[in-house]
């Protein structure tokens, strides 16, 4: 979802890649609430740490502590800010299939949040 909102918000002005500690399928539920704010997740193909070993980046996003440790031991050896957002996985949500929407509205929207304060949109003008 992060790499969604961040790309919805800046295009092509920033390169963005995503992947997962256990890559899997977009969940659907991520699908659906990613879809309320135009963003569509239907062709995210899921990857791994491991596929990005030999890439280089400026700054990672980890959301998860896992992830964060994963990030951290892949760039030992490059110069890679690496950001922590600890952030609930709403795939845990109980409920039914409205809990588990808001769940996932409620991290979607927490990520929006983050993304702007770390990443903010340039007013026109600005490069």
């Amino acid at each position: 979802m992060a790499a969604g909102i961040l790309q919805r918000y800046h295009g092509t002005r920033i390169f963005v890649d995503s992947v997962g500690v256990r890559p899997r399928e977009t969940n659907g539920f991520a699908i659906a609430v990613m879809d309320e704010i135009g963003v569509d997740l239907t062709r995210h193909t899921p990857r791994s740490f491991e596929q990005l070993e030999d890439e280089n980046f400026d700054v990672i996003v980890s959301l998860s502590p896992e992830a964060q440790h994963k990030a951290v031991d892949m760039t030992r050896t490059m110069h890679c800010e690496v950001l922590f957002w600890n952030t609930f996985d709403p795939s845990l949500a109980k409920g039914n299939r409205e809990v588990k929407l808001d769940a996932y509205r409620e991290v979607r929207d927490q990520l929006v949040r983050r993304i702007l304060d770390q990443f903010p949109v340039p007013r026109m003008g600005q490069v």
